[in-house]
């Protein structure tokens, strides 16, 4: 098959956890462990998230009196690059040269007219208290919002339009190669006007230029591997209980609350493509492909608990 894994950013980095060269490294060398059968099996594309990264590098940026901090999209760019680049290592570590790995910075059309510039939603960085998220707004502008008990900063993130250039991926999965694109949901690009494009400062959701690329190729099936085992029925409650399916057409309580955009970008692929959508723990993979885990998101399919 041809598989697309969009990879949470727990693929990375686990909330509360130091953001660390080192812990980044452990979490990617997991990933590619339990990633390694379906790279041997099928047409694998990799995405991932860059939320913590690109949050750090802006306020790294920050530090150096004089210096002009580099837009979302040039670092979008860099974190593509960086953890495609951990991923890509451990992969090839795992796979030798049986199974060729290749990152592709990934360029991906957006409306500079995006309501989301007016009202930014997209959690970059890392958390803060109240008090401390307070001074750096005073200090830089930055637009905050509540994140469990944290306050985290929040800049725009526009709907993707058009993945650029997903030809090459394609030569690439038929040359028998692992494909790492589209990190951090790619790097933001408009019309510049001239018939040219233009970089966007902003950030694009990665569950959703996921679920755009997957339609495009497309893929066979498109797994969003979260740290959960999948979406619950009144999760957080002594009542909650996995859903093992949910029909592709429905507008229901489950696409609420944190995974609403998965929910929302499942449901997406399944409609345009008549094909499933999986959301599930990256430590079931396998299973998720074998149709035994996750929960399955399927056109015309009922919903089935």
């Amino acid at each position: 098959m041809k598989l697309l894994v969009a990879l949470g950013g727990n693929a990375l980095l686990q909330r509360g956890e130091p953001l660390s060269t080192e812990t980044q490294l452990t979490h990617a060398r997991e990933a590619a462990r339990v990633l390694e059968s379906a790279a041997r099996e099928h047409q694998l594309i990799l995405t991932h998230g860059n939320g913590p990264q690109v949050g750090l590098l802006a306020m790294q940026a920050q530090a150096f009196a004089g210096a002009v901090p580099y837009a979302f999209d040039m670092m979008t760019a860099a974190t593509e690059g960086m953890i495609g680049y951990m991923l890509e290592q451990e992969l090839g570590n795992r796979l030798g040269y049986d199974v060729p790995v290749a990152t592709i910075l990934t360029r991906v059309e957006v409306d500079p007219d995006d309501p989301e510039f007016l009202a930014p939603s997209k959690f970059v960085g890392p958390g803060f208290d109240a008090a401390e998220a307070e001074r750096l707004r005073a200090a830089h502008g930055w637009t905050f919002r509540q994140d469990g008990s944290a306050w985290r900063r929040v800049v725009p993130s526009p709907q993707p339009r058009r993945v650029l250039w997903h030809r090459p991926i394609r030569w690439l999965l038929e040359q028998g190669s692992v494909v790492i694109c589209s990190g951090g949901g790619g790097i933001p690009v408009a019309e510049d006007g001239t018939g040219g494009m233009r970089g966007v400062d902003s950030v694009i959701d990665k569950d959703r230029a996921s679920s755009l690329l997957a339609t495009r190729i497309p893929v066979d099936l498109f797994v969003i591997a979260t740290d959960v085992p999948g979406v619950y029925a009144d999760y957080g409650t002594p009542e909650q209980r996995l859903i093992s399916e949910l029909p592709a057409e429905a507008d229901d309580d489950y696409a609420r609350g944190s995974m609403g955009p998965k929910v929302e970008a499942a449901r997406a692929f399944a409609r345009a493509t008549g094909k499933p959508a999986v959301i599930g723990a990256l430590d079931q993979i396998d299973a998720i492909i074998a149709g035994r885990a996750g929960t399955r998101i399927v056109p015309g399919g009922p919903c089935a608990a």
